[in-house]
């Protein structure tokens, strides 16, 4: 196993790391609704077009819809978009929920996620209630895309990061599953970990300082 140092703070991803996604799903949902061609915008790396524009916070959620409309001669409602969109979404496995939250105890924790005006808010609610816990007890911070105007891999966003938590990069953890951001956060001096798909994270619960 790789070995890391000196970690104060570890910084997850969301999607593919901590949450299952199902693209094939969502794109399936949005073609039963009439929205072609959809999949041209859609990777489980990375969204382009305007749905990169709703990641970016470029656009509101209410625009994106409307890009959605354009793209169908049917009529659709806001929620029948929403479902089909949020269908990407599927389970946080409780045992992942469980570790994050150990590792709170030791780390600084915090979540750095391309995501969404219309994904965050159903994933906090829908996925984060295990325990009759909520997303603050598991995270010290979370840093969305949308919010933040910007979007993995690029350097200004890990900057940020590291700007706003006042920490040195030698000094962070990332787990991703993206391998553009791996990349990036190496360039800047992060310490990274490439996360598999569907991979057993219970290994972040031994020592990370010492046995990984």
């Amino acid at each position: 196993m790789k070995h890391f140092s000196n970690i104060s703070t570890l910084i997850f991803d969301f999607g593919g790391v901590l949450i299952d996604l199902d693209m094939n799903q969502s794109i399936l949902n949005f073609k039963k609704l009439g929205v072609e061609n959809v999949e041209k915008y859609l990777s489980n790396f990375g969204q382009s077009g305007f749905f990169m524009q709703l990641e970016k916070g470029k656009i509101s959620a209410d625009e994106f819809r409307s890009e959605i409309r354009k793209m169908t001669t049917n009529t659709i409602t806001d929620k029948e978009i929403d479902d089909a969109w949020n269908a990407f979404l599927v389970r946080i496995p409780s045992e992942k929920l469980d570790i994050v939250y150990e590792l709170r105890k030791k780390y600084r924790v915090i979540m750095l996620s391309n995501t969404n005006a219309i994904h965050f808010p159903y994933a906090e609610q829908t996925f984060f209630s295990y325990k009759n816990r909520s997303i603050d007890e598991y995270f010290d911070k979370c840093y969305r895309s949308y919010d933040m105007k910007m979007a993995k891999p690029d350097a200004e966003i890990f900057e940020a990061i590291l700007n706003q938590e006042q920490v040195a990069a030698n000094r962070c953890l990332l787990l991703d599953d993206g391998p553009k951001n791996i990349e990036q956060a190496k360039k800047l001096g992060m310490q990274t970990y490439f996360v598999d798909p569907k991979e057993d994270l219970s290994f972040l619960l031994t020592n990370i300082n010492e046995h990984l």
